[in-house]
């Protein structure tokens, strides 16, 4: 088999260091790559009024596979306030660089797995009968449509005459936001396709037909967002009818779906939702399991697929003289990359180093110490993103 090339995008801040980390460890675990690197991220928006280059998208569209760090990502105000001053005023736009990739490259499938790994000291514990405590082993895949919802990008502030005689047709806008003057109205869309829907409800049903899972919840609102939530959960039903008669639909609410967490998380295996919502259902559900330290994800589209933390950029670390930020998150999405390409049993290795690394509790970085994010804390005990490294390296040995 031929090398394969993989296209690295560290982004801002703590994203370097957390794919240097990952890197070593593919490399050590055997994974024959090349990697070339993909300009991403606030320096090039500042330099260039570009966060996401066209040099970058052309090396995604040649080889198709590509590791993400982090992103910052500010106001409107702040981003035009950071430009070069030749750049200023001449109609650059901030937009999102993960949002606008997925969005080009049709990345509308996200997974998200949320898995506890035993001995890690952040893990989920509540009260059982008799005072007990009680661990309960928590193993979500949350399934996040990508492209679509709140996170579209079809907003306006002060809408054009077109835009607002459009929104007066609709009798609950002309009944309840007509007396707002139109420069103090901004709109926000929260569009679903048909589509797009189905390809996520359906990559939800298929993850649970292969893990043997008799049951996948939609989690939305459709009680009260009774289009957009509603077209999900009628697809999904239709598709259990129709093609999964074996798995069953539950409904939940966004709302009652973070109460229902942190009290019984173990049963809610396989949950599909909307942009907006997968995205708050699965930091929830990260929490459980250590926080975005150990949060991964996936996002993939019919030809390209892209592989990062959900972490944020964490700028302030990326200051530190020694990196002290965990890189488990960052690792974890590299083996998802590796389980996208048939490289199963690699990444089935490195999730087992890393599971060896957290359960004998020798390295801990300083999330799992439960320390703040300070330079100090190496001093304290923490391992360094490199040491993290390091010690699942040696487990794979």
């Amino acid at each position: 088999m031929a090398k394969r090339t993989i296209v690295v995008m560290p982004g801002d801040g703590i994203g370097k260091a957390v794919c240097d980390a990952a890197i070593d460890v593919l490399n050590a675990a055997g994974f024959d790559a090349e990697y070339v690197h993909g300009d991403i991220g606030w320096e090039f928006w500042c330099k260039e009024g570009n966060p996401l280059p066209d040099r970058t998208l052309k090396l995604l569209e040649q080889h198709k596979i590509a590791l993400f760090g982090a992103i910052t990502s500010k106001p409107k105000d702040k981003a035009e306030a950071e430009l070069s001053p030749e750049l200023k005023g001449k109609g650059y736009i901030y937009y999102s660089p993960i949002v606008s990739m997925r969005q080009r490259f049709s990345l509308d499938i996200c997974m998200r797995p949320c898995k506890a790994f035993k001995g890690n000291p952040l893990n989920f514990i509540r009260r059982g009968a008799g005072n007990t405590v009680e661990e309960p082993t928590v193993n979500t895949m949350i399934f996040r449509q990508n492209t679509e919802g709140l996170y579209g990008g079809v907003e306006w502030t002060n809408p054009s005459d077109q835009v607002y005689d459009a929104l007066m047709t609709h009798p609950k806008f002309k009944e309840n936001f007509a007396w707002c003057p139109r420069p103090e109205l901004a709109v926000s869309t929260r569009i679903f396709t048909k589509k797009y829907t189905t390809r996520i409800v359906k990559a939800a049903f298929e993850y649970a037909k292969k893990q043997g899972l008799k049951s996948l919840y939609v989690c939305e609102k459709p009680n009260v967002i009774r289009e957009t939530s509603g077209m999900m959960l009628k697809v999904a039903q239709e598709m259990s009818k129709n093609e999964y008669p074996d798995i069953r639909v539950n409904d939940v609410n966004i709302d009652a779906m973070m109460m229902w967490l942190t009290k019984n998380p173990e049963i809610y295996n396989v949950i599909v939702a909307g942009n907006m919502f997968g995205d708050i259902v699965s930091d929830g559900f990260a929490g459980l399991v250590g926080g975005l330290g150990f949060a991964c994800s996936a996002n993939i589209g019919p030809e390209i697929a892209v592989f990062e933390p959900t972490h944020g950029s964490a700028p302030k670390y990326a200051d530190y003289e020694t990196s002290i930020v965990n890189p488990i998150a960052m690792v974890l999405s590299a083996c998802m990359m590796l389980d996208h390409i048939g490289e199963n049993k690699l990444s089935e290795k490195i999730q087992a180093a890393v599971a060896e690394v957290v359960a004998e509790g020798k390295v801990k970085a300083y999330d799992m110490l439960k320390l703040s994010g300070s330079p100090d804390v190496i001093n304290k005990g923490a391992a360094s993103t490199k040491q993290m490294a390091e010690a699942i390296i040696a487990k794979l040995k």
